[in-house]
């Protein structure tokens, strides 16, 4: 076991030691606080292009399994923890956390001081990153190699991690609504949690025209999670504006949840760290309500949490906001059945706090009086 380096762009280098696939790495480093679903984490396409520091000390106990992923692939950069289990012990376990990183060609750290990590990266805010192992390189060299990586803002990854083709998630039980699901990045636990409510979901490419969406003729549409900078998405922003003049149901989370803020005129900006974990507290302004949720994005929404806004498509409101930090986490129309959360109703891996979100969206295509007629 040779040593590795993680090298940040502002200079600081963490002396860890090889571990999953040897070589180089690039990213943005970011930290999850979550103590278990790493599973999950790793196969979440919001993850394209990013460095994942685990700040739970100890992983990799349950080995990894083919029923939870949620895509095809792990799509972290990297993968830096502290501990890595030595043993596998779970009846579900199908291999090793080590051996599906090699198999996928994921270069990772072990031995680095996560927390320490983490706490360098909330104060300086996340930034470029790289994980060298197995390479005779100087300090200064790796750190050069960093600072020519490119920034995450402006960064236009829908088109890596999106579905190529449609294709159905049929409903289970008695089919009551079909969805067409924007794919910027879904995860599987989305079409599943839908298709156990009789929806039958229909995933759809994310660059799909207005016109293909409505052939199928939806009862609501999803805007899905994913990677990358929501002021990119300016095609996909379109559609959604067509969407809400066509009144046809529309929920969105995370990424989507951007997408539509932008629809209604508001800008998004760059959050100094992000947020990203199992355990992030929301209020529903309405309620009174806490809600502990999973989040994963680094961009937030800009639009006022004290007052109801005016859009083209009637009023709208803020209806969540963070504990933590104050950022908007959930919008609603007031005129056009349209709302949308930051965080990740699915929860998977995560709290079951705002599971109801999927029962609001059935009943906002149950009630809406609207119907478009597609000709």
């Amino acid at each position: 076991m040779s040593a590795a380096y993680l090298v940040l762009d502002d200079g600081r280098i963490f002396v860890g030691k090889s571990w999953a696939q040897t070589g180089t790495t690039f990213g943005e480093a970011v930290f999850q606080t979550g103590m278990t679903g790493y599973q999950e984490t790793l196969t979440d396409p919001s993850y394209h292009k990013q460095v994942v520091v685990m700040t739970a000390p100890h992983i990799g106990n349950t080995g990894v399994n083919r029923e939870d992923l949620e895509s095809k692939r792990i799509w972290v950069a990297g993968f830096v923890v502290r501990n890595p289990s030595s043993i596998t012990s779970n009846w579900r376990s199908d291999a090793t956390l080590e051996d599906e990183l090699k198999e996928n060609d994921i270069v990772g750290i072990q031995g680095v001081d996560t927390r320490a990590l983490t706490r360098h990266l909330r104060d300086r805010g996340a930034m470029r990153v790289g994980i060298f192992s197995g390479q005779d390189l100087t300090r200064e060299e790796m750190v050069i190699q960093v600072r020519k990586q490119p920034i995450m803002t402006g960064a236009y990854l829908t088109e890596d991690v999106s579905t190529s083709q449609t294709y159905v998630v049929p409903a289970q039980g008695e089919k009551k609504f079909t969805v067409a699901a924007i794919d910027l990045g879904i995860k599987a636990a989305t079409p599943k949690a839908l298709s156990l409510r009789g929806v039958e979901v229909h995933v759809m490419p994310f660059d799909s025209t207005f016109e293909e969406i409505m052939s199928i003729k939806p009862d609501g549409v999803f805007l899905s999670n994913g990677p990358g900078d929501p002021a990119t998405m300016t095609e996909v922003i379109a559609v959604v504006r067509e969407i809400l003049g066509a009144h046809v149901p529309l929920f969105g989370i995370c990424f989507g949840h951007q997408i539509l803020g932008r629809a209604l005129g508001f800008e998004t900006y760059k959050l100094q760290f992000g947020h990203r974990g199992i355990n992030q507290p929301v209020i529903d302004k309405k309620t009174g309500q806490v809600e502990i949720t999973a989040h994963n994005h680094g961009f937030a929404l800009a639009a006022p949490t004290d007052r109801t806004f005016s859009t083209v498509y009637g009023q709208g409101e803020v209806t969540h906001v963070s504990l933590n930090d104050g950022v908007v986490e959930g919008l609603a129309l007031t005129e056009t059945p349209a709302f949308s959360v930051q965080y990740h109703p699915e929860a998977a891996a995560g709290p079951h706090d705002a599971d109801y979100l999927f029962d609001r969206f059935i009943s906002l295509m149950q009630d809406n009086p609207q119907k478009l007629e597609v000709k």
